[in-house]
């Protein structure tokens, strides 16, 4: 049974409509079915151009409001997947972005490989970026992300990638889940994580790595320096994370079940 890949997809500017029209083919490939929830912003401004996407049976789409939190947009959309099959199916948690990477640069076959390796003796299972994968990203992206996985590993003796990108997990797994799940905000995909941390396994992967450069058709090197001083991917990033850490701290006093 092919595994099912569940995207939210909030794009009002059309930045990734081509992306994603680009690797349709290999989505196809890998997956049964795209589950997918668009925002009414992005239906909004951008119907003309994904009308594609609400024609192709491979997309079962739902719609979300435009100004939803995150973490509500997230809820809604695992919601709806883990509602559209059955139990035991394993469906692939992840992001338009990282996806269009992966397929469409250099990566494409190693992630076709393991994302069809995973058996449901394996879920849940974080893909996580490896050394090589993190090399690549801004540094102070890995110095506020790392503070969590350093945080757990002392905790709770797990090497975990708390903002994680790749979530392999059966359907069954995660309804089992959704309903104790108290995030608005981005944080609640470290909640995932500690709600599952007695059974999630890891997998370190180099197709998780940095994919801005492919998205934007920039160059890497200077868009990394700039991101590497930037006060605003600074304070992004500490906005999840500093919840993140709240939540790591409730579960190890035993007040997040």
């Amino acid at each position: 049974m092919k595994p099912l890949v569940v995207l939210p997809y909030k794009d009002p500017q059309g930045m990734m409509t081509g992306h994603l029209q680009n690797i349709l083919p290999q989505l196809k490939q890998t997956f049964s079915k795209a589950i997918i929830s668009i925002t009414e912003d992005t239906l909004d401004f951008q119907r003309p151009h994904i009308d594609w996407i609400l024609n192709d049976d491979f997309f079962q789409t739902s719609l979300v409001p435009a100004k939803i939190p995150v973490g509500d947009h997230f809820r809604s959309l695992y919601k709806h997947a883990v509602n559209a099959c059955s139990p035991k199916q394993i469906l692939h948690l992840c992001f338009v972005d990282r996806v269009a990477f992966a397929l469409g640069n250099g990566y494409r076959v190693q992630f076709i490989a393991d994302v069809q390796a995973v058996r449901p003796e394996h879920t849940p299972l974080i893909f996580q970026r490896s050394d090589t994968a993190w090399n690549t990203h801004p540094q102070i992206y890995r110095d506020l992300e790392s503070i969590a996985t350093r945080a757990g590993e002392v905790l709770f003796q797990k090497s975990l990638d708390f903002a994680w990108c790749h979530l392999a997990i059966q359907a069954g797994q995660l309804m089992a889940i959704l309903p104790q799940i108290k995030s608005h905000d981005l944080s609640m995909v470290g909640e995932i994580i500690l709600l599952i941390l007695d059974t999630v396994k890891t997998k370190d992967v180099d197709w998780l790595s940095w994919e801005d450069p492919f998205i934007l058709s920039c160059d890497p090197v200077k868009l990394k320096q700039e991101r590497e001083t930037s006060k605003p991917e600074m304070e992004k990033r500490l906005s999840y994370m500093i919840p993140i850490l709240q939540l790591i701290y409730q579960k190890s006093r035993g007040k997040l079940e």
